[in-house]
């Protein structure tokens, strides 16, 4: 199996500290690593040869030093341009079916958090036994722990069969960032899962979804293709990839292929897309009133809140109760804690001012 890790995100919900030119997966949020670098290490059951990390190229040399001597340099797969997941996911595909077209290839994200990493490689290992024997689309899903309006979700059908001591469940159909009262409904529902986006298929199939469902995207990518290894390689890439669709692998693929094809593996992972601060919250946290600190904090009557300092300033706090504190060099985020979603609306109104200079 080949772990193609994507890391060419933005993710700026987690501003101040997720910037343009540094986003979240490149930043030590979790631990004293950056969450890419957890990533590899989340997949060391697979051989460096086997792992490839998908950028951009205005990421490719912070991609590098964090991955250095762990994933060979000619595993890292450069976007000429940002086009969204199906697209990556594809130049990803084409590239690996060089090699073997019949191999799996396994889709992992840089920037999520996976706490219970023996559960995710024994159900990646499941994925990719379904790929090989019957060739299905297999995606690794979570139960939902709160009605959450800003993740996709998917709706399970019946159970097929079991292996390892694991159900796997037919699929019935995506469902994307539902309203408030429609993910309540989910919640009580065993029916429906959060959808991680942890995909696992042989690099053919996946390669036959783009030529049936987003033919325009295939026929840029086959030209990529015809061209790897030669030396109108790059010059190829920069003109055919950024005529490719723009559009996510579930919106372009996913939504639109038989069911029948599809395979879901539920998994209790401790997983969070780390969308935004309250996210982190809810994962590390070791209680509701407990406070998740980071950095030099002192505190008075303080509780249920994130304080993350990122320099060397000691952040003091009195009666402060379900905030999120983050502060950096040069800028410092306050806010009450269930409205860390509306960050990006933040980021948006910043873009309109001088301190544009600070995204």
């Amino acid at each position: 199996m080949k772990a193609v890790i994507l890391a060419g995100g933005t993710g700026s919900r987690l501003w101040p500290i997720s910037r343009t030119n540094k986003p979240k997966q490149f930043q030590k949020l979790i631990s004293n690593k950056t969450m890419l670098q957890e990533t590899i290490e989340r997949l060391n059951f697979l051989k460096p040869e086997d792992i490839y990390i998908s950028t951009n190229q205005e990421y490719l040399e912070i991609v590098i030093e964090q991955s250095k001597k762990k994933i060979p340099l000619k595993n890292i797969i450069i976007e000429p341009a940002i086009r969204d997941t199906a697209p990556c996911i594809g130049l990803a595909a084409v590239y690996l079916a060089q090699k073997n077209p019949q191999e799996v290839m396994a889709i992992i994200y840089a920037d999520h958090l996976v706490q219970k990493k023996e559960e995710f490689k024994k159900k990646l290992l499941i994925a990719e036994k379904l790929a090989r024997e019957k060739n299905t689309l297999n995606v690794i899903e979570v139960k939902a722990k709160f009605p959450n309006v800003h993740l996709g979700y998917v709706k399970i059908g019946r159970n097929l069969e079991e292996i390892d001591g694991t159900e796997i469940f037919s699929f019935e159909k995506f469902i994307e960032k539902p309203d408030i009262e429609s993910a309540k409904n989910f919640l009580q529902s065993y029916k429906y899962l959060w959808n991680t986006g942890f995909y696992v298929w042989k690099i053919e199939t996946i390669i036959e979804k783009f030529a049936e469902h987003l033919p325009a995207t295939y026929a840029q990518l086959k030209k990529i293709q015809a061209h790897i290894g030669k030396a109108e390689e790059k010059k190829t890439l920069a003109e055919c990839y950024p005529l490719c669709d723009k559009i996510s692998i579930d919106y372009g693929i996913m939504e639109k292929v038989d069911p029948r094809q599809v395979r879901i593996i539920p998994a209790e992972l401790g997983w969070s897309d780390v969308g935004t601060w309250e996210s982190i919250f809810d994962e590390l946290a070791t209680g509701e009133k407990a406070n998740l600190i980071k950095g030099k904090h002192i505190a008075i009557d303080t509780r249920g809140s994130l304080i993350y300092g990122n320099s060397k300033k000691l952040i003091a706090t009195i009666g402060v109760k379900d905030m999120v504190i983050v502060e950096t060099d040069d800028a410092l985020l306050i806010c009450p804690k269930n409205r860390s979603q509306d960050v990006k609306k933040l980021i948006e109104k910043m873009k309109k001012i001088p301190a544009r200079k600070l995204l």
